[in-house]
């Protein structure tokens, strides 16, 4: 799998290089051209601009999904993205957004924790395809633990995403309508959405108002955990088919005793891969005096399908528990020293299928002085599903001069959890939808951090024909109620063709 990824990054930078460098060839020539045909008229952007951005997340917790609300969600995820915004002429703009995401996840490499130590051997849930045949012995199953990340292949993956968009401005700048269309995919989800927009300014540009609609429609590839999938491939002599990976495997209860009576029976296939979004929005700003703006949003989201993840296990307190590996570990399975036994599941996350979210928000900014201005903002949040949140964020953007700014941010958010949750081994075999994630249960949050941005106003660096507009740098710390912590840098430059 690294192999294959190693290749697609390959491909995927070339294809990139490419891109950008036809891009910059053909841009080149019809800015020129453009300027010497048309009647002047202001641009609603001047000249090619190419963005830059980069960011790199580090997470860690012990309250991982894939393995039932406990275990390692240790998290490393690369994000490197290119904008490349184009001029068609006064009135359009062209803009391409590519970007990929390459993460390694304990927590996910966990949907088969046997890798190598336990039932499954050296395979990963990839082997799925064309390993069903190999059986494992006893011997090879004395690791695998909710606090031990595996080497299968679900421990990493790459989500590649392209967005393309189309913005037109009518020529008294009153008014502004777009479309996007664009795509994503990664080993198990791939999506395609598109949308539109318009907004209408009037009071001399003082008050704004934006209609906005976005459609995805995506697809779940679903991947399950090794042990429910066995289960459904053989059905109820999985652990003594040749071809399973649990021939010849102990599957032991809670007193430590071989027995032969695990079912997750409760499993049922899908009906459903697919995964629709439909959102819609309005939004109005105004502008108050010279210090003070303010705007309101509201949203409206429909989602339908498998609102699941099927890769997310889920354990009943009213069944009795199965292990696989060291019986001496069991007593202490929910602490992170417990690294040679699993407990098998009992199904995966069920969830229903329709979500409507309505988050409402209000943004205020004060111009304080030529040094200081304070932007706020507010969310309040609702879905049927029973969550209800408030985010409270605050900037003082700080200017030192024309060149230097610093902004320090803060951030803090609460939640109440969704109807269906319960921590692990906390759910009941009679419920109809139940979930141990934690991004659904109730917690709080705070995030801080700061942003640093020079400024060229006259882009007096040059990269070939390119001028360098911006450099931006920002740090943020997260750190959750229930352990779960973070910290994201991210980068970026922008560059102004000449």
């Amino acid at each position: 799998m690294v192999v294959k990824q190693e290749a697609v990054v390959g491909v995927i930078n070339k294809v990139l290089l490419t891109f950008c460098l036809c891009f910059f060839f053909v841009a080149k020539a019809q800015v020129k051209n453009a300027d010497s045909l048309l009647t002047y008229r202001k641009k609603v952007l001047e000249t090619v601009e190419i963005d830059l951005l980069t960011s790199y997340y580090d997470q860690s917790g012990s309250h991982a999904a894939v393995t039932g609300g406990i275990g390692n969600e240790d998290l490393q995820d690369f994000s490197p993205t290119i904008v490349i915004r184009y001029p068609l002429n006064q009135d359009d703009v062209l803009t391409a957004d590519i970007g990929i995401s390459a993460y390694t996840s304990a927590s996910s490499s966990n949907g088969n924790p046997f890798n190598k130590s336990g039932a499954s051997g050296g395979g990963g849930y990839d082997d799925y395809d064309d390993d069903d045949d190999d059986n494992h012995s006893e011997s090879e199953t004395s690791g695998g633990s909710p606090w031990f990340a595996s080497t299968g292949a679900s421990s990493e993956d790459i989500l590649t995403s392209i967005n393309f968009s189309y913005a037109h401005a009518a020529e008294d700048r009153n008014k502004y309508w777009s479309v996007n269309l664009g795509t994503s995919f990664e080993y198990d989800y791939e999506s395609i959405g598109g949308g539109a927009s318009y907004t209408k300014l009037w009071n001399e540009k003082n008050t704004e108002l934006t209609f906005k609609g976005q459609v995805f429609l995506d697809k779940w590839k679903p991947i399950i955990p090794t042990e429910v999938h066995e289960y459904n491939l053989y059905g109820s002599n999985f652990q003594t088919n040749v071809k399973s990976y649990f021939y010849g495997v102990s599957v032991i209860d809670k007193e430590g005793i071989s027995t032969g009576n695990y079912m997750p029976s409760k499993f049922k296939d899908f009906t459903l891969v697919n995964r629709n979004t439909y959102s819609g929005s309005i939004s109005f700003s105004q502008i108050l005096s010279k210090r003070l703006q303010f705007s309101v949003f509201l949203d409206y989201v429909i989602q339908e399908g498998l609102l699941s993840n099927p890769l997310q296990r889920v354990y009943f307190n009213d069944v009795d528990n199965y292990y696989i590996g060291n019986k001496n570990a069991i007593a202490n399975y929910t602490s992170p020293q417990n690294t040679s036994v699993f407990h098998l599941a009992d199904d995966i996350e069920r969830l229903p299928s329709q979500r409507i979210k309505t988050p409402l928000g209000l943004r205020v900014n004060y111009y304080i002085n030529e040094v200081f201005v304070l932007r706020s903002y507010y969310r309040y949040y609702t879905d049927n599903w029973g969550v209800r949140s408030n985010t409270f964020q605050f900037e003082l953007p700080i200017r030192f001069n024309m060149k230097w700014k610093l902004t320090p941010i803060y951030r803090f958010y609460d939640q109440t959890a969704v109807d269906y949750f319960a921590p692990y081994d906390q759910h009941n075999s009679s419920s109809s939808y139940y979930t141990s994630d934690y991004d659904l249960s109730a917690f709080s949050s705070n995030q801080l951090g700061a942003s640093l941005t020079y400024t060229d106003i006259f882009s007096s660096l040059k990269v070939f024909d390119f001028g360098l507009k911006t450099v931006s740098l920002r740090f943020q710390n997260y750190k959750r109620s229930d352990g779960l912590s973070a910290f994201i840098i991210t980068g970026g430059l922008s560059f102004v063709l000449d």
